[in-house]
């Protein structure tokens, strides 16, 4: 029997759609493992076992970005295809629309499909030399101060040589599928998904020569603040959030496991990136 995941927004709508979906594969003879999706909080103090069975066929995801940056965290470390299927504002992550769901099933199911590797970044936090934190994410890292902190002074190296002290109020180490997300809104490149790059966003810096900076996917990343400070936050995909102290060191590395997303061939990355823009006239 065929085994997929299903993991649902909290929307009604979303959710009356993934009830239609469950009947219709199970009169295919499809098992269903479905998830709901939960609203973004603290790094918990005892992470549970993964629930993702190792035999599932593809993942389907009903809601928008977050959602299915929360389904990539369920999926952990497998190897699974991911499809992603839209209902939430933007949804570059998504490749079909609700309308087109169906359609698009019955292709994967028949195995008539291909799959995109997004590089992921793993994300181990230190704190007085002993390993207190290792994530992966699909978009991002942000390193942010409160909204009653100072500026945040972040010690930046790359391949353990000193770069720089960004004094700034954070600082966002994205993959080229994060170059859309919040780098984007603090002024980084949109970089293509298929390009070996790590980029670094300044957020609101006080020193203006300090720009954005792409650097290659071998690099090594190591991150401390530079002084005693308070209310410092690192959440991970937007999803989950820990505070910093300066006793932290984070070390941020191209991850080894991507997420493989299923791509439908009518859809092109460009015409996607330029109608999500709104580039050209063009219309989300």
């Amino acid at each position: 029997m065929i085994q997929v995941g299903l993991f649902v927004k909290k929307d009604r709508q979303a959710i009356r759609k993934a009830d239609e979906f469950c009947a219709w594969l199970e009169k295919r003879n499809v098992r269903i493992i479905r998830k709901k999706s939960h609203p973004p909080g603290p790094m918990p103090q005892k992470r549970e076992c993964p629930e993702l069975p190792e035999n599932l066929s593809c993942v389907f995801v009903l809601g928008g970005d977050g959602t299915f940056l929360s389904a990539a965290r369920w999926i952990g470390e497998q190897a699974v295809p991911i499809l992603g299927v839209k209902f939430g504002e933007v949804g570059f992550l998504s490749e079909v629309t609700e309308d087109a769901l169906f359609t698009a099933a019955r292709s994967i199911l028949d195995g008539k499909f291909r799959t995109f590797p997004r590089m992921r970044l793993r994300v181990t936090v230190f704190r007085n030399t002993k390993q207190i934190v290792s994530e992966t994410v699909l978009n991002d890292i942000v390193i942010n101060k409160g909204a009653l902190a100072r500026l945040a002074r972040i010690e930046t190296c790359i391949d353990f040589r000193y770069l720089t002290t960004y004094r700034a109020d954070g600082l966002i180490l994205a993959t080229p599928t994060g170059s859309t997300a919040y780098s984007l809104a603090a002024g980084g490149p949109v970089i293509h998904p298929g390009v070996p790059a790590i980029i670094m966003t300044p957020i609101c810096p006080f020193t203006l020569t300090n720009r954005p900076l792409i650097v290659p996917d071998s690099a090594c990343i190591s991150i401390r603040l530079a002084q005693k400070s308070s209310d410092i936050m690192l959440t991970f995909d937007g999803q989950e959030g820990m505070e910093l102290t300066e006793k932290d060191t984070i070390i941020i590395r191209k991850s080894s496991h991507p997420v493989h997303m299923i791509v439908m061939p009518e859809r092109h990355y460009f015409e996607v990136l330029k109608t999500k823009l709104h580039w050209s006239g063009g219309r989300i």
